[in-house]
């Protein structure tokens, strides 16, 4: 398979957000306004119907379910040991940390979905469906968690008012209860969907600053270390520790070695942390999906 025609349309964004930005008149004030449109509509609508336009099968995937929960447990531990390592402790800033730890454990699932359908047909997209509708809660928590907490604010009501982890919660209890988007409905939600995604990602661009990389490159080795070498690894050994059939632990290592959330920008920027430094994270977990899937997906199955 070739997974770097698989995420060019999404670097290609990034890029032409990138370029757009700097050189011409849609600058950042522009982006700024484009943002909270992502953050506010189009990423919580996307969200919710991604999450309900597939039945959950709960039951029948229940290793998968807890295979995949204790992966996104591990790498947000991991994620949030990073400040307290001895050998990293003075080399980590605990605001950038506070805003970049999210890009360890996040996940496109866009992608996700794409590749399912890829190496295992409707059986494949079936339990990627099941493992984006149980781990985005999960992880949308422990995306704003750190944020909160180190900017002193209280978790629930940050939690409240976060739109992506309300639209997943009720896509989530929406799914469960057997909820289907009307079919008039459903070319609309679509587009909007399709235009988060592109907009996201040109988003994270037009904020991208490579500099910024530079003077955090310990975190940043560090948190895509996680994100492209450690998981794959760690689902490795949760498949074979909750014996998954053979697709299932295909579609475990393919979830493990994702390139991270495009939002992962959008939630930084809006909760008032240095957007451009995770927009430099997003684009390099983006190029380093090409080699995180061709090892897990290559050399570990």
């Amino acid at each position: 398979m070739n997974y770097a025609q698989l995420l060019f349309p999404d670097f290609s964004l990034i890029f032409c957000g990138y370029l757009v930005c700097r050189y011409t008149a849609l600058n950042r004030t522009v982006w700024e306004q484009v943002e909270s449109l992502v953050y506010y509509l189009l990423f919580p609508v996307l969200l919710f119907h991604s999450i309900v336009k597939s039945p959950l099968d709960l039951g029948a995937a229940s290793s998968l379910i807890a295979a995949g929960l204790s992966m996104g447990v591990i790498g947000i531990a991991l994620a949030y040991s990073l400040p307290h390592l001895p050998w990293l402790r003075t080399h980590i800033d605990a605001r950038e940390h506070a805003a970049s730890a999210q890009v360890a454990f996040r996940f496109n699932s866009f992608i996700a979905l794409a590749l399912a359908d890829r190496l295992a047909g409707a059986e494949g997209l079936q339990l990627i469906a099941v493992l984006i509708g149980v781990c985005v809660p999960l992880f949308n928590i422990g995306a704003v968690w750190p944020m909160a907490r180190h900017a002193k604010r209280g978790l629930m009501r940050e939690l409240v008012r976060n739109p992506l982890i309300m639209a997943t919660a009720t896509g989530l209890v929406a799914n469960l209860l057997g909820f289907a988007m009307p079919v008039w409905l459903e070319p609309t939600v679509t587009r909007i969907g399709a235009a988060s995604l592109a907009l996201g990602l040109m988003a994270a661009g037009a904020g991208m600053q490579f500099g910024t990389l530079a003077r955090a490159k310990t975190l940043a080795v560090a948190i895509l270390s996680i994100r492209h070498l450690i998981l794959p690894l760690v689902a490795l050994g949760l498949s074979k520790a909750f014996g998954l059939s053979s697709v299932q632990t295909t579609v475990l290592l393919a979830f493990s070695a994702l390139p991270t959330a495009s939002s992962a920008y959008v939630l930084a920027a809006r909760m008032g942390y240095n957007g451009p430094y995770v927009a430099g994270l997003v684009t390099l977990s983006t190029l380093l999906g090409v080699v995180s899937l061709s090892f897990a997906l290559g050399v570990l199955r």
